[in-house]
């Protein structure tokens, strides 16, 4: 028998996903004792590495380019934005030693990293979800490696190698930060979700169950598909504005953005007046057709005509007129796989529906969310604020949002106390462990110091005295 000759690899080929992942346990261990002042200086420089205006601008063009998804100026808006706002929450926040004190309970939290966080990123935010997942892990002292979709491969390396240059100024490990190799494949993808010690999954269903059957802890999302009603209160001329704002933005690639819009009948004419004012245009009811099919094929969107500009809708759906709109409005009845456009459509598109009152405008969300979306969010136009406790009360959702620009409240905002992030977690209702937006707390271990304190030890009388007295003994 001949034995195994061991060939060295040549110098410049690709690193393999067990090397990236001990040069990241490796650059960890050399980070995990940093005090608070120097992990913040960790995620200051970071957020800089993006928020910088010209880089903003290069991966927002280069992200449009290579994926043909959203509009540059949106997403140099939106990198900003959102690396501005998750700066701000996670400088307020302490990670490091003593974060919690509870003298009446006796206890005392102490945050600890996690290790290496693998991160799944999308296409649609290649350059800003990379760059926010990764301040917040090292805001936990962990090191990260990002596994982007194939894709935005190229805008997630050039946003990696930012991100290591702002580490390596400061004098930190640039490992702490790493892409997994090109290509990306299923198989590597998975190898690193078993290698990691916490997987944060954004993106495809798909993956998002792998990242949950890998064996190692995972955070994972579901999918958007979010209905707003408005009542017959709301500021019409208000909610308009928010709506087409916010559906416009970046064509619709974000999960929160507005779907579909159900509308009470003693304001659905001015609401969708308003809505045309805004910038909406109402296809004809004999145009939907047309529209279903370009949208559609086989059964699944249409990778064509997801995110892209208005007049590229405009034209597939033989609708020259629209060209000149922020979006399209299609009127429908139904819900379910037989009306796909009850649906996400992640692209221009917003179905409208009319209900009778709020209590029709509500059963008519709650099928949309049913048949799709279910966990994600919900949004109100109204001036009835007991609507909103009404939703927020029963409704299967994570997040219910009144009076918002859809978009740029669910995902935190400077008028919202929900964290910034690109990561919103659905609950149970779509099998995701996190039912909160994703944010630093994720990335931590606690340790609880626990010290003994005055016995609280209720009677059986109290605990038992009500079954008692209803029961007997």
């Amino acid at each position: 028998m001949t034995a195994a000759v061991s060939v060295p690899r040549p110098a410049d080929a690709p690193a393999t996903v067990e090397e990236v992942v001990r040069r990241a346990r490796a650059a960890q261990q050399a980070f995990a004792e940093a005090d608070q002042a120097r992990t913040d200086e960790a995620v200051r420089t970071l957020a800089w590495s993006l928020y910088k205006p010209e880089h903003a601008r290069e991966l927002a063009e280069l992200a449009v380019a290579d994926t043909g998804l959203g509009n540059v100026p949106d997403k140099i808006v939106k990198k900003q934005r959102k690396t501005f706002g998750t700066l701000r929450d996670l400088l307020r926040a302490k990670s490091v030693g003593e974060i919690e004190r509870d003298e009446r309970r006796g206890l005392v939290k102490f945050a600890k990293p996690l290790g290496v966080v693998g991160a799944v990123t999308p296409s649609t935010n290649p350059g800003a979800t990379p760059v926010n997942k990764a301040m917040m892990a090292i805001k936990g002292r962990n090191a990260i490696i990002i596994a982007p979709s194939p894709l935005g491969y190229r805008t997630t390396a050039r946003a990696v190698d930012y991100m290591r240059a702002a580490l390596q100024q400061v004098g930190l490990p640039q490992d702490l930060v790493q892409i997994l190799p090109a290509p990306i494949t299923k198989a590597s993808t998975q190898s690193l979700m078993q290698a990691v010690d916490l997987v944060v999954v954004t993106g495809s269903q798909d993956n998002v169950r792998r990242g949950y059957s890998s064996g190692t802890p995972a955070i994972g999302v579901g999918a958007g598909n979010v209905p707003v009603i408005i009542d017959e209160t709301a500021d019409l001329a208000d909610a308009a504005r928010k709506i087409a704002a916010s559906k416009s933005f970046d064509n619709a690639t974000s999960c929160s953005s507005e779907n579909s819009v159900v509308i009470v009948d003693a304001v659905y004419d001015a609401a969708l007046a308003a809505l045309r004012d805004a910038g909406g245009f109402l296809a004809e009811p004999s145009q939907k057709s047309q529209i279903e099919s370009a949208l559609w094929q086989g059964g699944k969107l249409n990778r064509d005509l997801i995110a892209r500009d208005i007049v590229v809708l405009a034209a597939a759906f033989g609708l020259p007129q629209a060209a000149t709109a922020k979006f399209i409005m299609v009127e429908e009845t139904g819900v379910g796989w037989e009306h796909p456009l009850s649906g996400e459509k992640l692209s221009l598109v917003l179905t409208v529906y009319r209900a009778s009152d709020f209590a029709a405008a509500t059963a008519k969300a709650r099928d949309i969310l049913d048949y799709q979306g279910r966990g994600h969010s919900l949004g109100l136009h109204t001036k009835d604020f007991a609507r909103a406790y009404q939703l927020a009360e029963s409704f299967p959702v994570v997040r219910v949002l009144v009076n918002f620009a859809h978009t740029f409240g669910n995902g935190g905002g400077f008028d919202s106390g929900l964290d910034f992030t690109l990561t919103m977690g659905c609950g149970s209702w779509q099998k995701n462990s996190i039912s909160e937006n994703l944010n630093y707390r994720h990335f931590l271990n606690i340790t609880h110091l626990v010290v003994p304190i005055a016995e609280d030890r209720p009677s059986e009388d109290e605990l038992f005295g009500p079954h008692w007295q209803r029961y007997g003994r």
